[in-house]
């Protein structure tokens, strides 16, 4: 269980370094890119767009993570939902002519979420109690 919460907290890091590279390009953190080339030419040119859009990702991932390991009910809500949008963009990935990494994504991310919402997982999740009673 802890592993998801540093999972979702290393997303959020990785989308954290994405999002300030490409919406400020020509740093040392263009580095990075050299482990996924493909994506950063595809994305590159939409930086100033889409960096936001890493920058909100990796807000929602440290959120989620950090809720998920306090094991608070709205962690648990809103790290499956990421997960949920996740496999909707692997399928969405797969139909548009990428279909073996969209369909290793689907597989792994279905895991992933039929796991967290199996009753055992979710039984720990707690909403926080009202100190005042």
């Amino acid at each position: 269980m802890t592993a998801i919460g540093i999972f979702l907290l290393f997303g959020s890091a990785t989308a954290l370094l994405a999002g300030i590279s490409l919406v400020r390009p020509g740093t040392t953190l263009d580095h990075l890119w050299a482990l996924n080339p493909h994506a950063y030419k595809q994305l590159a040119p939409l930086g100033r767009t889409v960096g936001p859009l890493f920058l909100l990702l990796s807000a929602l991932l440290g959120i989620a993570g950090t809720g998920w390991l306090r094991r608070r009910k709205w962690g648990w809500q809103l790290a499956v939902t990421i997960i949920a949008i996740q496999i909707v963009g692997d399928v969405v990935s797969a139909l548009r002519g990428q279909v073996v990494p969209g369909s290793v994504g689907v597989v792994v991310a279905g895991a992933l979420l039929l796991y967290m919402t199996r009753p055992y997982v979710r039984s720990v999740f707690v909403t926080k109690p009202n100190r005042l009673s």
